[in-house]
């Protein structure tokens, strides 16, 4: 009896595989295939704006995209659910423009943001992309997307990291929240100041 190995994805036959070549995906706590057949996961920062580099000097980029929870189909063009975390509403132009072309009109795309009423929810379309915009201050993604999705941490904590992420990110797609359908320049303007995520800390 014989039996056939599955295929192992890589992520040069995702939608990812631009992005990488730009080096912009950084601080992974996962980038692999995940427990689904011809997927491809990755938790960590997409970066934004990069810094100018000094001769071989690495810098950390100006600002990312920050806590990324993704998942995307080898052979797909686009990323069909991404959740991130941005410390200001402002850089949700920014990171459309990045990701312009991976992004598609049917996807689910979360972005959790530090300067926006602690009490908004927002819908926000840029060129024909909508993103679900949600605060998040003194917490992670990871944690506020679990509660979202109304799914205890008991229920996944045998899973490990792509088990866990395939399991969030299946409950989440297709989510469609009845939020304030706003513009983006109607949110800059609604945007708070941006904490200082410093303040708080101990030194």
């Amino acid at each position: 009896m014989t039996t056939t190995l599955e295929k192992t994805v890589t992520i040069g036959e995702t939608a990812l595989s631009r992005l990488d070549r730009e080096g912009r995906l950084l601080n992974a706590v996962l980038k692999a295939p995940t427990r689904t057949p011809g997927r491809f996961g990755f938790r960590g920062d997409i970066a934004l704006k990069f810094q100018v580099q000094v001769a071989d000097e690495k810098r950390p980029p100006d600002f990312s995209i920050e806590q990324v929870l993704t998942v995307v189909q080898a052979g797909e063009p686009t990323i069909p659910i991404l959740v991130g975390y941005l410390h200001s509403f402002a850089y949700l132009a920014v990171a459309a423009e990045v990701l312009d072309g991976l992004l598609g009109p049917d996807g689910t795309y979360f972005m959790f943001c530090n300067n926006i009423d602690l009490l908004a929810k927002y819908k926000v379309t840029i060129g024909g992309v909508t993103f679900h915009v949600l605060p998040c201050d003194e917490s992670t993604v990871w944690k506020e997307m679990l509660d979202l999705m109304s799914i205890d941490k008991n229920d996944i904590k045998k899973l490990d990291t792509a088990g866990k992420l395939d399991y969030l990110l299946d409950a989440a797609r297709g989510f469609d929240g009845k939020y304030d359908v706003i513009s983006f320049e109607d949110g800059v303007a609604r945007m708070e100041p941006v904490k200082n995520r410093n303040e708080n800390r101990p030194v």
